[in-house]
């Protein structure tokens, strides 16, 4: 199955278990594989039949400012979810990090990767 990979999509949203996460924000990082078939494409040279990524990467940005929600798990699940609306997707990977997590004496991230197929 071929795949289209999209890595660094960075935006500044309000998602977290603390109070402090829901009020001062955070910066979250998403990269995303979406499957879909990507033969017709090759052969035609027409957007229209492939995924135009620029949606992808909108519904990530979106999502991560408009929605709160208290764990990155149901971030992740909401990005995959409307990702899947898109015309063309078979299946989506969502890897959505918090770089700088508020916990004491931690500097590394925080990954939550989940992958989900379309509904037959």
């Amino acid at each position: 199955m071929d795949a289209i990979q999209i890595t660094g999509i960075r935006s500044y949203g309000y998602t977290g278990y603390l109070a402090e996460e829901q009020v001062l924000g955070q910066w979250f990082e998403v990269d995303l594989t979406l499957w879909v078939d990507l033969s017709k494409a090759g052969g035609s040279d027409l957007i229209e039949d492939t995924c135009d990524y620029r949606s992808a990467i909108a519904i990530v940005k979106d999502l991560i400012k408009t929605q709160k929600f208290a764990l990155v798990e149901k971030l992740a699940a909401a990005i995959a979810d409307e990702i899947l609306k898109l015309e063309k997707i078979e299946r989506v990977r969502v890897q959505l990090s918090k770089p700088a997590a508020p916990i004491p004496d931690f500097g590394g991230r925080i990954t939550i990767d989940i992958t989900r197929n379309q509904k037959n």
